[in-house]
């Protein structure tokens, strides 16, 4: 018979949603990658399984970052001044803030689990080279939306499609080379 200590049972206990927690996020992982990789076969001459990966997820966060922006602009702020007391937003910029922390984690999330996957990299270190990538996106984003609507006199949402094209590119190659490095294997 195995006895198990009160405190055995609580961390049983406490870590049985953090396991269910991993298999749920093992499933959509699956998911994602075997729905991505159904697509690859007619784009194999043309460009390798970790580019079209990465080209399917940002693909996926693109869209999602344009509908959250499009909600938020339209619905949340109502196209007004976002005012804090201390500080005020322009419901385009507003927007971007806000809509920002939900597409930083599953953008991060789907390149480190489906994209990159291969990195050896430590999940601490690739975290931190993401994020500064991503404040290099946000740079981009700023002040390009500045430049585009308050000074071009642009269409918000349409500022923002053309922003995030910029950003795919720049965020792309700084991921694979920067983030989600690979060792290269030594020759002999």
């Amino acid at each position: 018979m195995v006895v198990i200590s009160p405190i055995e049972s609580k961390i049983s206990y406490f870590c049985r949603p953090m396991s269910a927690l991993r298999n749920i996020e093992s499933w959509i992982e699956r998911t994602l990658t075997t729905i991505i990789d159904f697509f690859y076969p007619p784009f194999r001459k043309v460009m390798s399984l970790e580019l079209f990966r990465y080209g399917a997820c940002g693909g996926m966060n693109l869209v999602l970052e344009w509908v959250l922006y499009y909600v938020f602009y339209h619905y949340v702020f109502h196209a007004q001044v976002f005012d804090l007391g201390f500080i005020a937003f322009t419901p385009h910029i507003a927007a971007f803030v806000f809509k920002f922390p939900i597409t930083f984690l599953t953008g991060f999330w789907m390149a480190r689990h489906i994209s990159f996957s291969g990195s050896s990299l430590r999940g601490r270190t690739q975290m931190i080279r993401y994020f500064l990538v991503t404040i290099g996106n946000i740079l981009i984003n700023y002040f390009g939306l500045k430049l585009f609507v308050e000074v071009f006199q642009w269409w918000p949402t349409v500022s923002y499609v053309i922003i995030s094209i910029i950003c795919v590119t720049f965020s792309y190659l700084t991921n694979k080379f920067y983030s989600f490095r690979k060792e290269k294997k030594a020759e002999d």
